[in-house]
């Protein structure tokens, strides 16, 4: 009988071995069974984001069970709520990040932007998002990884990447409300690159101003620092750059510390207006104190190199311009036809369950889910919050890992609000769960809250790295303060 044969008729029965003892045949039957199973392929799941929504979406996710590709411009994740103390010195940058290559080789990633959606062939189109040597008449697809990507057919280096399931959670970029010169002239604060360039000009605005050269007058311009949204964003870095001005800034440049200004401007009547009113009230007559000016119910013209024309106040110079206005939806959503989106927001549409409702049919999509800023259930209005892609992206990992185990999964999401933070500087904070459902609906301001987000932020980092890194630097910064070194 040949080898395959006998594996064919072994997987039934027990094999029968004869041998010859002294004087007799003594035969051994060998209970050991042989079972074969073809290997199950695994399906490609492809998650396009490495924000608040794809990062956990990844982290949660059984890498064995799927085929995981994450498309991202980056290849980290932004812990964004510390971007702001990045931004002044008080932490480093890296412990706002956290690397998507931690989970190679598990989860194949493309630092590339995904420029469109193909629904019926399940495919998507992206364009690498790193400069790549000249090349005339485009480039065979040859993955390193074994991936299933392909050469685009248009000479270009874009390629192609198919899909059995997508997680849509690209996230928003920065509203600009087409305000001329904001993206020539302003800084942004979503992204540890951003933080950096704030950093970076800072400095660079006080080593102008001491020029023997300069007037007290250029100083003051140079010196002035504005901010232009009242949310959470904003008054943040309001306060870390306060901190800053007022501890290594006043130690170290004495007389230009003097010179220097905060102001906030923002179109709505109060600052943080997703707060309680009290903690609204609160946070005013601190700013106020510390000497951050506050002009509400301002509106912004237009931005040129150094000048802010505000419609109220006219022209007002400044040395640094930090623009933080709320969301803008992304290219790649605004590029999708196919999928009912909100008509205020233009965020795509999904269900309860996160999958997104096609226009042609009216029904969901059981392949495609969108989460984060780049979607919104409908009928039920959510913030645009990390802490709403974050519950998200935890329910979407939940229901693919059911999928993958043949369980059902048919409980809708459901947001439960855990209140919201923000930093006033000083080491004091406003805490607010007067909106959640459930527990005690209590506020805090004062060191109790700045406590409270401190241990939040400390507790939600997700590497162990960074869970050791942060309260390092916060202590390191408190002994001997922060490092104003420009490079």
């Amino acid at each position: 009988m040949s080898r395959n044969g006998l594996l064919a008729s072994s997987r039934c029965a027990g094999l029968r071995v004869s041998k010859r003892g002294r004087g007799a045949n003594t035969t051994y039957t060998s209970a050991r069974n042989f079972s074969y199973s073809a290997p199950r392929q695994q399906p490609r799941l492809v998650v396009l984001g490495s924000g608040w929504g794809g990062y956990e979406v990844i982290r949660g996710l059984n890498k064995k069970r799927w085929d995981i590709t994450v498309v991202s411009p980056t290849n980290y994740f932004n812990f964004t709520p510390l971007l702001a103390s990045c931004a002044v010195g008080t932490l480093e940058f890296r412990t706002a990040v956290e690397s998507v290559r931690r989970y190679s080789p598990d989860v194949r990633a493309y630092t590339a932007w995904c420029d469109s959606i193909d629904f019926n062939r399940k495919v998507l189109k992206c364009m690498p998002a790193t400069p790549l040597p000249a090349h005339k008449n485009g480039r065979p697809a040859n993955p390193i990884d074994g991936s299933k990507a392909t050469t685009s057919t248009d000479g270009s280096d874009a390629f192609e990447i198919p899909y059995d399931r997508l997680v849509i959670a690209v996230g928003a970029y920065s509203q600009t409300f087409n305000t001329p010169g904001v993206k020539e002239h302003a800084h942004f604060l979503k992204d540890v690159k951003d933080a950096r360039a704030i950093r970076t000009r800072v400095l660079e605005c006080f080593e102008q101003a001491n020029q023997p050269i300069l007037t007290d007058d250029e100083r003051r311009k140079l010196l002035h620092f504005c901010i232009v949204g009242g949310g959470p964003t904003g008054v943040e870095f309001a306060a870390e750059l306060h901190d800053l001005l007022h501890t290594d800034i006043r130690r170290h440049y004495p007389d230009l510390a003097k010179l220097s200004r905060i102001s906030l401007f923002d179109v709505a009547p109060n600052i943080l207006g997703s707060f309680d009113e009290g903690l609204q009230e609160y946070a005013t007559k601190k700013f106020s104190r510390e000497g951050i000016r506050i002009w509400t119910e301002h509106h912004v013209e237009r931005v040129e190199e150094g000048k802010l024309f505000v419609k109220e106040k006219g022209e007002i110079p400044f040395g640094l311009l930090v623009w933080s206005t709320g969301l803008a939806p992304n290219p790649l959503v605004q590029s999708i036809t196919e999928v009912e989106k909100d008509p205020r927001t233009q965020s795509l549409i999904t269900d309860e369950h996160l999958n997104v409702k096609m226009k042609d049919t009216g029904k969901p999509n059981p392949d495609v889910y969108a989460i984060g800023d780049a979607a919104m259930i409908q009928e039920v209005p959510l913030p645009a919050t990390a802490q709403v892609a974050y519950q998200k992206a935890r329910y979407m990992s939940k229901k693919l890992n059911a999928l993958m185990k043949d369980k059902d999964h048919t409980a809708p999401f459901q947001f439960h609000n855990m209140g919201s933070l923000a930093y006033l500087g000083d080491w004091v904070a406003v805490y607010d769960r007067t909106k959640v459902e459930s527990g005690p609906k209590t506020k805090e301001a004062g060191r109790v809250a700045w406590l409270l987000w401190r241990s939040a932020y400390f507790t939600r980092t997700f590497s162990i790295r960074n869970k050791i890194l942060v309260p390092m630097y916060w202590f390191i910064n408190w002994i001997f303060g922060r490092d104003l070194t420009r490079f």
